[in-house]
């Protein structure tokens, strides 16, 4: 088994930062990938940043230049900075991990989602 634990989110103020962590713990031979996701009810859930093993990052153009995601390998951990939060930026954010839980078998793991609410 394979647990994804997210902390930091919150209410912020219009242009505040938050910073996102997720950890994953279990039965882990390798990570392929971590990344957060965001979802609105009724809505689907999107793509906010991944960042793979060897560091290569992909954004949503929506947050491009206002958030960063870094990653720890030896603790497989994942951290996502906010800044200049907007309002349209509140969702619930979703830790995602691909990873071989085996020297063969691979799958795609979320954690249970956290809160951001951007509001004055």
């Amino acid at each position: 088994q394979v647990q994804l634990v997210e902390s930091g989110g919150g209410l912020v103020q219009p242009g505040g930062s938050l910073r996102l962590s997720c950890a994953a713990s279990g039965s882990i031979f390798r990570i392929i990938a971590m990344g957060w996701y965001r979802q609105a009810p009724g809505k689907q859930r999107e793509l906010v940043a991944t960042i793979t093993s060897g560091g290569s990052t992909d954004y949503a153009d929506s947050v491009k230049g206002r958030f960063t995601i870094s990653r720890d390998n030896a603790k497989n951990t994942v951290h996502l900075q906010m800044n200049s939060l907007k309002p349209e930026d509140t969702d619930v954010y979703y830790c995602h991990s691909r990873l071989y839980s085996s020297t063969s078998t691979w799958n795609d793991y979320w954690g249970q989602g956290t809160q951001v609410t951007v509001s004055s």
